[in-house]
């Protein structure tokens, strides 16, 4: 559990909220949060809540695999056998598919040992990236709670009323914070996934 799980729990009822008003009455016709709403496209509690279930641990144990399984494909590659004293036709047809699989286990941009060693970057990247992106939201909720948009949609007299107009200000203020988080985060994500488009 890091500190995007604890502040979660305290936030989800405000969060919760939030998307209510939201939901209900919209937000001010002018406010910021509609370019938000935009870019994310759910509500700040569904977006919370798809950032919390971001796993770094899951892409942080595969990277030692990978690179285990690169070094395995540079020694395969040291390991196969030249033909030696054998010659002829079966010789050289045997050593031709030879410097076939050693270019495509090792040295060369497209083969497996660089891929696998691509993929470890990759996966490295992303860890480092989902820790950020929770932090960040951590540090973003966390100054949300003590906020005055916090107190105006959590006082208990409006909790069962239609909300009014300064309870909708504070949804969509509310709002713009959370998601431009994780939108600007996830602009990070989608650059990151561009760089690695020729491992597809």
């Amino acid at each position: 559990m890091d500190r995007l799980d604890q502040v979660l729990a305290t936030a989800g009822p405000l969060l919760r909220r939030v998307d209510d008003v939201l939901a209900t009455t919209g937000a001010p016709a002018a406010h910021e949060v509609w370019g938000e709403l935009r870019r994310v496209r759910l509500l700040p509690g569904a977006a919370a809540e798809a950032v919390a279930a971001l796993r770094p641990a899951a892409f942080h144990e595969v990277v030692p695999e990978l690179r285990a399984n690169a070094r395995a494909c540079v020694e395969t590659a040291a390991d196969l056998p030249e033909p030696g004293e054998w010659s002829g036709e079966a010789a050289e047809a045997y050593e031709d598919v030879r410097r076939r699989a050693v270019a495509d286990l090792s040295g060369g941009d497209e083969s497996l040992d660089e891929r696998l060693e691509a993929t470890a970057d990759l996966a490295e990247a992303l860890t480092d990236w989902m820790a950020a992106t929770r932090a960040d939201l951590a540090e973003v909720l966390a100054a949300v709670l003590v906020s005055g948009q916090a107190l105006t949609l959590t006082a208990p007299a409006h909790a069962a009323l239609p909300p009014a107009t300064a309870e909708t200000a504070a949804a969509a203020d509310v709002a713009v914070h959370v998601l431009r988080s994780i939108a600007d985060n996830y602009l990070e994500a989608a650059d990151l996934l561009r760089g690695s488009r020729d491992l597809a």
